[in-house]
């Protein structure tokens, strides 16, 4: 019996999922006649700022601009320089070079693929740039260290853009991230934790006068309907798309809590083998957007995985640093990025998602303990 393949994210189950809710939602805006900046938009923003734990949220068209907006809204521009990570989503830092600002990049934790605190500090100690912002990742569902982050941005003056786009409901000692920096930046892509069915983008602050610089920026500058106070964008989030966000908001706990199952089983049933598998940190709540193991074997067992109708991913085959667009030509820390390099060639991401079941989580462990490097 040919067994069916499992993929290793699959969107479409998260919407088969909510099927009724999620077409009743579309209906309602179609028959409602307002299709940008409506009260869908409105009120996915007053709930997911509800849910973050924030006063403010404001909805945009995708990740992306989320972090340009939010480094706009902050002040950067041309001829200031924000530190950030390698192993990160290229969006990251090409986000940093539309304000004309200048990325600088540090190493990661290998424990956790999150910003390393002490490349951060050698950084800011030993650059000649002004450095107007740090943008923590918080990467594949994994905090970062976001109380020492904090505390060295604030010694320098730097604000704190936090790339939540992998870590909707993400937590540290209870405090959800997103709530430790000035701005927080989410992406609403098919797969994220909390995805649309197209793109969409969201920010979140306490702070009112930056909420309000948020809205100007999204929409052209306008703080009144078509008198530009600054130069903005036009980044505006459906209302199809919020109507959508709003049906999977209520469920995203709960979804979280099948991933943390999913990566539970995982854990125990990789124990003991030669791979290398992630570990929250204390005090974390690691939200599994990715489950990220490391084998220097890992084309062999991709293929071994693929040969069984398993779907793997790598995120990232190439750091920033080493992308043909960025190489030899961005800033990189006086520490170096030696675990960046290290964990190039290693890193493969399991299949994970709400909807996966135990039986095709059980034979993802199977054939891995099957492909077991020697």
């Amino acid at each position: 019996m040919t067994l069916p393949p499992i993929p290793q994210t699959d969107p479409r189950a998260g919407y088969l999922a909510h099927k009724a809710e999620i077409d009743a939602a579309i209906r309602r805006v179609l028959d409602g006649g307002w299709y940008i900046l409506g009260d869908e938009v409105r009120a996915f923003e007053t709930e997911f700022a509800a849910f973050v734990g924030t006063a403010h949220a404001v909805g945009v068209a995708n990740g992306t601009d989320a972090l340009e907006i939010g480094l706009r809204a902050l002040g950067v521009g041309p001829g200031d320089g924000v530190v950030t990570v390698s192993h990160t989503a290229v969006a990251t830092v090409a986000a940093i070079e539309l304000v004309g600002a200048t990325p600088i990049l540090v190493d990661i934790d290998p424990a956790d693929f999150n910003m390393a605190p002490d490349d951060l500090a050698a950084v800011l100690a030993n650059t000649t740039l002004r450095i107007k912002a740090v943008i923590p990742v918080h990467l594949y569902g994994h905090p970062a260290p976001m109380a020492e982050i904090a505390r060295l941005a604030a010694k320098v003056g730097a604000g704190v853009l936090e790339d939540c786009s992998q870590a909707h409901g993400a937590a540290i000692d209870g405090h959800q991230v997103g709530r430790f920096g000035a701005i927080a930046a989410y992406s609403l892509y098919p797969t994220k934790n909390l995805g649309a069915l197209g793109d969409g983008g969201v920010l979140v602050t306490e702070d009112a006068a930056l909420a309000g610089t948020l809205r100007a920026l999204r929409e052209y500058g306008w703080r009144q309907r078509y008198i530009s106070d600054s130069p903005g964008l036009n980044s505006r989030l459906d209302e199809l798309q919020a109507a959508i966000l709003r049906v999977k908001l209520g469920t995203l706990m709960a979804e979280n809590a099948r991933r943390q199952a999913i990566a539970a089983a995982y854990d125990a049933g990789l124990a003991r083998t030669p791979y290398r598998t992630p570990a929250a940190g204390p005090g974390v709540s690691h939200v599994y957007h990715q489950y990220v193991v490391r084998t220097p074997e890992r084309e062999r067992v991709r293929e071994h995985l693929k040969a069984q109708g398993i779907a793997t991913n790598v995120h990232y085959p190439l750091p920033v640093h080493l992308q043909p667009a960025y190489r030899g030509r961005v800033p990189i820390g006086p520490a170096g990025l030696a675990e960046t390099e290290a964990i190039q060639g290693e890193i493969m991401s399991l299949p994970i998602y709400p909807q996966m079941t135990d039986a095709a989580t059980a034979r993802v462990i199977a054939a891995l303990r099957e492909a077991m490097p020697g």
